[in-house]
């Protein structure tokens, strides 16, 4: 059956009698773009109507230790979200920085759910007509996949990253670290044969852009719905630069450069650190920060000590501090690996910097690098051309002119990855799953 590409523009009746349950390893009250994607998708789902409950672990990203020890985020517990959902809180367990470690949490939570979700939503009253399950982790997929069969419910897998293509350049069961390298790589080809299966036999699949959609399509995904990402970043004011910028442009001042997100393989800030040295080696002056946490800093800062690179590392702060970096920096980076399939994904933090009028050095490829270049929000450098990056913020820092971001960048993010449009495509997918053309309830998903 051929697949479709799906748009919608606004809810429907059949949405309002429509129970969903989400399966997600992230979730409120933690923060980061999963857990801010659901925290504004589920009142508009509800308020259009929409039943939404969620099995997901305690509150323990990044850090991998529970934040909260309140009753309500207890393995186990039911309580109501902040948005009126119901929140079924499964297992996990403690985890550290390394994969393995997140991995095996991951599958805790994952078979914690399967056990929570038959328990409590079984019942006729309570059953979902659709679960969805959405990646990272990808655990949590086959738990949404199994759940849906025995609950007799659809299934939308949600593919916020490129899986299961980055399975091989992330690392994921990475053969050559092990001696068990046969192994490691069989396995790693079946969890790639696994998820693409799962993505076939899906109800629907959603991503959050086109490139990725389309790849999908043409591997003979039935039904794919793309829902971009969303932010509520709004463009910086001079409320936010005050006492923050000095008057005189570079080079006066060093040239001002921040990264904000998280600090993890994908992210290439590696490159980031040594065009900084070299920069600095030139004679000029350059201040980079990067805010934010993960698994890489311990590297990074190695590499910033050996390299008497100007960054500092502020580790991770409240979102509403970011406008305060945002507005003291001449330019902020949106980073990716020089990864096939990263050029498939727009990075969630490209929304914002857009949003905030602030000037991106964009280090992308793919669909994010054009998009860049057609709305003016930035400047766009190659994955990994330490080179090519070098003399972008040279050139910035010796001549004092710092180029200013178009508005229509900000524009199209209105636009586009409005919170409200978003929501809006979520609840049109709901109505082509659970609408009279589709099969009755009762029939098993294929």
């Amino acid at each position: 059956m051929k697949g479709t590409t799906m748009h919608g523009t606004g809810a429907t009746p059949s949405s309002e009698r429509s129970r969903v349950l989400l399966v997600t390893h992230h979730y409120p009250p933690e923060h980061g773009a999963p857990q801010r994607r659901w925290d504004t998708l589920t009142p508009r789902l509800i308020d259009a109507g929409v039943g939404v409950a969620v099995l997901t672990p305690p509150p323990h990203y990044p850090s991998g230790r529970l934040q909260d020890a309140a009753a309500d985020h207890r393995p186990g517990s039911v309580s109501l979200g902040r948005h009126g959902e119901r929140v079924v809180r499964t297992r996990f367990r403690p985890h550290a920085a390394d994969l393995l470690s997140r991995t095996v949490d991951q599958a805790v939570a994952a078979a914690s759910a399967v056990v929570l979700g038959l328990r409590h939503f079984r019942q006729r009253d309570e059953r979902p007509d659709v679960v969805v399950g959405t990646v990272p982790g990808i655990p949590s997929m086959f738990a949404a996949w199994l759940l849906a069969r025995l609950l007799r419910a659809r299934l939308v897998i949600e593919m916020r990253d490129a899986w299961p293509d980055l399975i091989e350049p992330s690392g994921v069961l990475d053969a050559r670290r092990s001696a068990g390298s046969r192994a490691l790589a069989a396995a790693r080809a079946l969890v790639h044969r696994a998820v693409t299966r799962l993505q076939s036999r899906a109800d629907a699949v959603v991503t959050t852009t086109e490139t990725f959609a389309q790849v999908l399509l043409e591997r003979g995904v039935r039904r794919v719905a793309v829902v971009r990402n969303g932010t509520s970043f709004q463009p910086l004011t001079a409320d936010d630069a005050e006492g923050l910028r000095d008057l005189d442009p570079p080079p006066a001042r060093p040239l001002r450069v921040v990264y904000a997100g998280t600090v993890g393989r994908a992210q290439d800030l590696q490159s980031v650190v040594r065009a900084a040295a070299q920069v600095a080696r030139r004679g000029l002056r350059l201040d980079v920060r990067i805010v934010g946490a993960g698994a890489r800093v311990p590297f990074l800062e190695g590499l910033v000590a050996e390299l008497d690179a100007p960054v500092t590392f502020v580790g991770a702060v409240p979102h509403d501090e970011i406008r305060r970096y945002y507005a003291w920096a001449d330019t902020v980076v949106v980073s990716l690996r020089d990864w096939k399939p990263l050029e498939w994904t727009v990075p969630s933090k490209l929304y914002e910097v857009m949003a905030s009028g602030a000037y991106a050095t964009a280090c992308v490829a793919g669909e994010a690098a054009a998009l860049v270049r057609r709305s003016g929000a930035g400047s766009v450098v190659a994955p990994g051309d330490v080179d090519a990056l070098t003399e972008l913020w040279a050139g910035w820092a010796t001549s004092g002119d710092v180029p200013v971001a178009d508005p229509r960048a900000a524009e199209w993010v209105a636009q586009n990855a409005d919170d409200d449009t978003l929501a809006a495509r979520y609840l049109d997918l709901l109505h082509e799953l659970t609408g009279p053309a589709t099969r009755p309830r009762d029939e098993t998903p294929r």
